[in-house]
């Protein structure tokens, strides 16, 4: 098993109010964020920086998280990747008051669920590529970006599909 990569040591900042430290490194993801349309696949890079504060009931994170998402314009489905820029804060707490607290382990806090909460949540549910992609042509899939004046022959009334029965010959 390899060791998670979001671990952080604060030994030097435990039980010692108004110490801080700066972090700035870079992680490769072991397995995607985000489940949905738009993902950080498995390999991406996330680029974490910020600082641990010492505070009376724990260690203070604030940081920010950069990345690039992969995904498809949900409009006209071409290949798009967007910037990811999520600002975090959480307080990882000495003893935990509740089961949703973040607690200190062996003096090292894991910053996997707060980064990947922060950078999920921030991810769009149906990105475009730009606001006035016009997206594809519902009848026969046409990416309308490439033909704009795109038509379709309008469909026969169905009171009157019978008539396209009939058929005028030369000798009538």
């Amino acid at each position: 098993m390899t060791e998670n990569s979001f671990v952080v040591a604060v030994h030097d900042l435990i039980n010692k109010p108004g110490n801080l430290r700066r972090f700035d490194f870079e992680i490769e993801l072991n397995e995607p964020f985000g489940a949905g349309a738009v993902t950080l696949p498995a390999s991406s890079k996330v680029q974490l920086s910020g600082r641990l504060e010492s505070v009376h009931e724990g260690i203070l994170v604030t940081g920010l998280a950069e990345s690039e998402a992969k995904t498809e314009c949900s409009r006209c489905l071409d290949p798009l990747s967007l910037p990811v820029e999520v600002d975090f804060q959480e307080l990882f707490a000495y003893s935990r008051y509740s089961e949703d607290d973040f607690e200190i382990q062996d003096e090292k806090i894991d910053l996997e669920p707060v980064v990947r909460d922060a950078v999920v949540l921030s991810l769009p549910f149906q990105p475009v590529c730009n606001e006035a992609c016009q997206g594809l042509c519902a009848e026969c899939g046409l990416k309308l970006a490439d033909s704009p004046d795109h038509v379709h022959e309008a469909p026969i009334d169905s009171r009157w599909s019978e008539l396209t029965k009939l058929q005028i010959t030369e000798e009538d």
